[in-house]
């Protein structure tokens, strides 16, 4: 069976679907990212905190906290990579049993396919969680970078090289923020991609869903009314 052969065992309403999915995950990472300033995105304020951050340490004597606090967001980019790197090999795991896998799924779905309609719907799932690995892996690696950018900064507040060494660390700090987001919303495109297991019109209805949480939680929650309180 060649790979014409497979796609055609998926409908048309499949590839709407997948399409409707990557669609709607590009467009929301590209919306948080490039909101505007009259409705900034809980990223874009976080940002600015965590360049004012930078500057506020050149003043705080001693940095503890600030070692400290870098400390527990590189534990949380490492907690999320490994929870991914575990989540990828059990998926491999179902695909190398796929004859069980179509046995089970025939029986929640009602639809007889073949083992390699399933594997490819699953493969799907290790896409965003590989994508979310890697951007995970990323953020760690920068918020590192951001540490040692901290331990040079000169303790003397007054010192020339002072200011644009912080704002240097705050930038890294920011450019690690944004992969840890973007692996965040791997993470949540790879639960809804899990709904193409019970079809298209699931598929479509999780992608929507999703969005929906994303977009109420970077430009409608609680807390960002909390953060652009004056």
């Amino acid at each position: 069976m060649n790979w014409t052969d497979r796609l055609a065992l998926f409908a048309p309403l499949d590839f709407v679907a997948l399409g409707t999915l990557f669609c709607v995950w590009l467009l929301i990472g590209w919306r948080i990212e490039h909101a505007s300033a009259r409705q900034p995105s809980v990223s874009m304020i976080m940002a600015n905190y965590r360049r004012e951050w930078m500057q506020q340490m050149l003043t705080r004597e001693p940095r503890i906290f600030d070692a400290q606090t870098i400390a527990t967001l590189r534990q949380g980019t490492s907690f999320f990579a490994s929870t991914s790197m575990i989540a990828i090999g059990g998926i491999l795991a179902v695909i190398g049993n796929a004859n069980n896998l179509a046995v089970v799924a025939q029986d929640l779905t009602l639809a007889a396919h073949p083992p390699i309609v399933w594997e490819i719907k699953l493969l799907l799932v290790v896409f965003f969680l590989t994508n979310a690995f890697l951007k995970f892996v990323w953020s760690n690696r920068l918020f590192g970078y951001c540490s040692v950018i901290m331990g040079a900064v000169p303790n003397d507040p007054t010192d020339p090289q002072a200011p644009e060494m912080a704002r240097k660390a705050g930038e890294l700090n920011v450019t690690a923020a944004r992969s840890f987001n973007r692996g965040l919303r791997a993470v949540y495109f790879s639960l809804a991609s899990v709904c193409w297991l019970g079809g298209p019109v699931l598929l479509l209805a999780g992608a929507i869903m999703t969005l929906i949480v994303i977009w109420r939680r970077e430009f409608a929650s609680q807390s960002r009314g909390i953060l652009l309180e004056k």
